[in-house]
């Protein structure tokens, strides 16, 4: 059983802090060197083709007087959270006295870096000022009220505040309501009352509980768990779950992170990672550094593996500025930079665990011992043995070549096991086969050895071919596919089964066959976006005779032009007598190529209105509504997703909600 980490809290000023490191400054510490990372893109580049973002928490002294500190934070990283000057300390010491020029300089920082900010923290236990804590209850709810609409209302227009930590470490270690002036004033329903308050002031923000030790599935995170669903049945808006992360070598990793990530997702809320960490007993050491790495490796990784999971935020990321020395006096060396800005074992491990092999540049095992087997008049079994790759392989690539030599080599399939069955081939016909094998990062092996097939005779002296396939259209054509259909041939024994051939463009080219169907029905899929391609259909028989080709169809797939695509799925989220939240809605680029934005068009039923969106920004014209994606949220990878949500308010007694949704890459 992992002992309870001691109750963490941030630290208000760096003084001691800046004592310890002048202190330390005079004794040399070995110097711990980081293997390089995988590839040299910053960690924000990585986290942004898999849809989540990488924060940190922003020092603003730093931030304004140290180059390399800007530079890193504006290079690496495309979210930030205050680390204090948000707090009600900092914005409102005395009643109405308001003071936002350090929040100012946080939320303009990331607007000049493309970054998405967090606000932190609105109601907390700590650093609010004596002047709150001794309040009545009626006052202090209204106090509360105000400070909430002020702060949270100032930024309710900027594009890049996003998200707020509404209430913070509202539990004991047991699971039970700690014992704060807050709880002990209006008990409980400042929980919900906090969350009302900062929805009214920002009807798009996402609102988020936070607190530490919740990161496995203990007492306290189950306490949260039930706060969470018991708020959001009572149509509280709590749109996320904060998991702090601050983390100790010495007490072991919660293993059950990303379960206990995946059983909040199921309450419909997004889940982030706000306040990592990983403290090490000092000094540092090699081992220590390796553990710690693992820690934050693990920690990316459940992140990544968790589709309601936005993204990971660092408590800061140089050592300089870290404050665990200040709470730990014999920890440290908790973050991805030492103190002189090196990068250490910590950043690779972060780093490669958001490239996620993409940039493996290993090619895998050439495929061997390739074999042909189960030779028919129409079909061949090739067996072989399996590649091996440094990271893994993806599948198989099954080329092949007409007659015994001569002729090119083409794609006639893919497979993800070490066996293929080629089918549709023509009777007393000779074939030539490789195979190469592919990884997740693209790279391609050598091909197999060639194996020679040659098809046995049709059988019993038919010679009739089948008729002409006729009528050949395509339908429900996207970004990467289209579905053909056609009228079936006819023939004397029997139609056995038809080739469908296609040609690049709208005229020239050659056309070659891509697939095969035993009915009058085929979906081309793996198709390049915005790209031109012609298709005929041919029938054969169990003779191998084959028909005339059909008419030729011309298909043009939709997409940006770069081979980029998009699909979108809505989830109604909850509903009740008057309105109902979509969310998650998830755009997906299905292209073969990395996609810049999106747009998501919808129809809203007569008299329903879009009272609150997040993560899109949405118009109505009439009941036609049309999501763009935010600053943040508009460029995708191939395969990567992302979501947005909104809020409707509809007529008591209507169960309708909005329908018809489409996605197109603009």
């Amino acid at each position: 059983m992992t002992p309870p980490r001691v109750p963490v809290r941030r630290s208000r000023r760096r003084l001691v802090q800046l004592a310890v490191v002048a202190l330390l400054s005079t004794f040399a510490v070995p110097v711990l060197s980081a293997s390089p990372a995988s590839a040299s893109g910053p960690l924000r580049t990585h986290a942004a083709a898999r849809g989540k973002f990488i924060g940190f928490a922003a020092a603003t002294s730093p931030l304004a007087n140290e180059a390399a500190y800007r530079t890193i934070a504006q290079t690496e990283f495309n979210q930030i959270t205050a680390e204090n000057v948000m707090k009600w300390d900092t914005t409102e010491s005395s009643d109405n006295n308001w003071n936002f020029s350090g929040a100012d300089q946080i939320v303009n920082f990331a607007v000049a870096n493309n970054q998405q900010v967090h606000g932190h923290t609105l109601v907390w236990h700590s650093q609010t000022p004596g002047w709150v804590q001794g309040l009545g209850a009626t006052a202090m709810r209204t106090a509360m009220q105000d400070h909430i609409a002020t702060l949270v209302g100032r930024y309710a227009n900027n594009a890049s505040v996003v998200s707020w930590d509404v209430v913070n470490e509202v539990f004991d270690e047991n699971g039970g309501f700690r014992s704060s002036f807050w709880y002990n004033t209006l008990g409980q329903s400042f929980i919900a009352d906090a969350f009302r308050y900062a929805r009214a002031a920002d009807p798009d923000a996402r609102l988020c509980i936070n607190d530490y030790n919740v990161e496995g599935i203990n007492a306290k995170s189950t306490a949260m768990y039930n706060l969470v669903q018991s708020l959001r049945a009572q149509n509280v808006p709590v749109d996320c779950v904060g998991f702090q992360g601050h983390l100790a070598t010495q007490y072991g990793f919660p293993s059950d992170l990303q379960q206990n990530m995946q059983r909040f997702a199921a309450l419909g809320v997004q889940v982030r990672v706000t306040e990592l960490d990983v403290r090490i007993v000092m000094p540092r050491s090699t081992a220590k550094d390796t553990t710690q790495a693992t820690y934050y490796s693990n920690v990316v990784n459940a992140c990544m593996a968790v589709t309601a999971c936005a993204g990971v935020t660092i408590w800061g990321f140089t050592d300089k500025y870290s404050w665990v020395p200040d709470t730990f006096p014999s920890e440290g060396a908790a973050l991805l930079y030492d103190a002189n800005y090196q990068q250490k074992p910590a950043y690779t491990a972060v780093h490669n665990a958001l490239d996620n092999g993409t940039s493996d540049t290993q090619a895998p095992s050439t495929p061997s011992s390739l074999a042909a087997s189960g030779i028919t008049s129409s079909s061949v079994n090739l067996s072989w043995t399996a590649s091996t790759d440094n990271v893994g392989v993806a599948g198989y690539d099954i080329l092949r070549a007409p007659g015994t030599s001569g002729g090119s080599f083409a794609q006639v399939g893919t497979s993800t096991t070490a066996s293929f069955s080629n089918t549709g081939l023509s009777a007393n016909t000779s074939y030539r086969y490789q195979v190469r094998a592919r990884d997740a990062a693209g790279n391609v092996s050598a091909v197999s050895n060639t194996v020679t097939v040659t098809t046995t005779g049709g059988g019993t002296g038919d010679t009739q071919a089948p008729s002409t396939p006729g009528n050949l259209a395509a339908s429900g054509t996207t970004s990467s596919s289209t579905n053909l259909s056609w009228t079936a041939s006819t023939d004397d024994v029997g139609v056995t089964g038809y080739d469908i051939l296609r040609a690049p463009g709208t005229s020239g080219g050659s056309f070659a066959q891509v697939g095969t169907s035993t009915t009058a029905s085929f979906s081309n899929t793996g198709l390049s976006a915005n790209t031109s391609y012609r298709y005929q259909v041919r029938a054969r028989d169990a003779a191998g005779n084959v028909s005339a080709v059909s008419n030729t169809v011309t298909v043009t797939t939709t997409g940006g032009g770069t081979g980029g695509g998009c699909s979108v799925t809505a989830t109604v989220q909850t509903q009740w007598n008057g309105g109902y939240v979509m969310q998650p809605i998830t755009v997906t680029n299905t292209g073969t190529s990395a996609i810049s934005s999106w747009t998501v068009t919808f129809t809203l039923p007569p008299g329903h209105t879009l009272v609150g969106q997040w993560n899109g920004v949405i118009t109505t014209s009439g009941q036609t509504a049309t999501a763009k994606n935010a600053a943040y949220n508009g460029s995708l990878a191939p395969g990567a997703s992302t979501t947005f949500g909104f809020q409707v308010a509809r007529p008591s007694g209507d169960n309708s909600t909005a329908s018809g949704f489409t996605c197109a890459t603009p």
